[in-house]
């Protein structure tokens, strides 16, 4: 079993644990604020560059182990906020990232970023359970999912008012997020089934995106000069999550981040 299939089995069995009637989770999620448009807030349809981030509020990982401890997750929001994150991630996978649905309904609570509900999306189910809980992009992996849970995972999260960060590892799965009409294509450097991370592979993938959509560079992101690679490569946004939450000043490193890969791809379009 890989890593990627133990964290789903776990997935799977957490959600057994805590499923509503679907009537239940249908009328919640109906009933919550809609949702922000997060493929606008990333830039979509914008032609002037400037590098967008996604701020992870994430405990720990399958590879790090415990990063930080992180007791309000709304407090450390705001700062992300403050330091002009475009969406803020909330990961709510329980056993490998020390995350939960009451991070989400926190942060959801304190700050008007658009949010991701980061989770290891398996059933519909999850998808109206997001969006009951405020969130207003969701993360689909491809490697985890067949064509047709792709297509109508897409179409549910689309009918519910979200938009999907459609992660990617391969050329082949890019082709099946283009498929799908995927708007946000993430391309993770970090192979789910060793966990090894690869920074060549986003810019020996990037040009395999399709034109007018967001490309996502996921993991790997350790300093200015990663974010600099990333965003010279055409990464138009960066997933960031272990370099801000170790940092003593969250705010500051994301302001950082911005400027610098803003001057990056200014300069590949020059």
């Amino acid at each position: 079993m890989t890593v990627l299939d133990d964290i789903i089995a776990g997935v799977r069995e957490d959600l057994q644990a805590r499923r509503l009637p679907q009537n239940a989770i249908e009328a919640a999620a109906r009933e919550a604020v809609p949702a922000r448009d997060a493929w606008l807030a990333l830039g979509g349809g914008e032609s002037d560059p400037a590098l967008r981030v996604i701020a992870e509020i994430k405990r720990s990982s399958p590879s790090k182990g415990q990063l930080a401890g992180i007791g309000d997750p709304a407090a450390l929001a705001e700062q992300y906020a403050a330091g002009g994150a475009s969406v803020i991630s909330v990961l709510t996978e329980r056993r490998r990232f020390g995350g939960s649905l009451d991070d989400l309904d926190a942060v959801r609570a304190r700050v008007d970023v658009p949010l991701l509900r980061k989770e290891f999306t398996v059933d519909e189910y999850q998808i109206w359970e997001a969006r009951a809980h405020g969130a207003d992009l969701i993360l689909l992996i491809a490697a985890a999912l067949d064509d047709a849970q792709l297509a109508d995972f897409s179409a549910l999260a689309h009918e519910l008012g979200m938009n999907v960060l459609l992660e990617t590892h391969t050329r082949d799965e890019i082709d099946r997020a283009a498929a799908v009409g995927a708007r946000i294509i993430g391309v993770n450097v970090r192979n789910l089934k060793t966990l090894d991370v690869d920074r060549s592979v986003f810019g020996a993938l990037a040009e395999s995106i399709p034109d007018g959509a967001i490309a996502v560079a996921e993991s790997g992101v350790r300093d200015l000069d990663d974010v600099s690679h990333y965003a010279s490569q055409g990464a138009q946004a960066l997933l960031v999550g272990e370099a801000l939450v170790r940092t003593q000043d969250p705010q500051a490193l994301l302001r950082d981040f911005r400027r610098v890969g803003t001057q990056a791809m200014t300069a590949r379009r020059s």
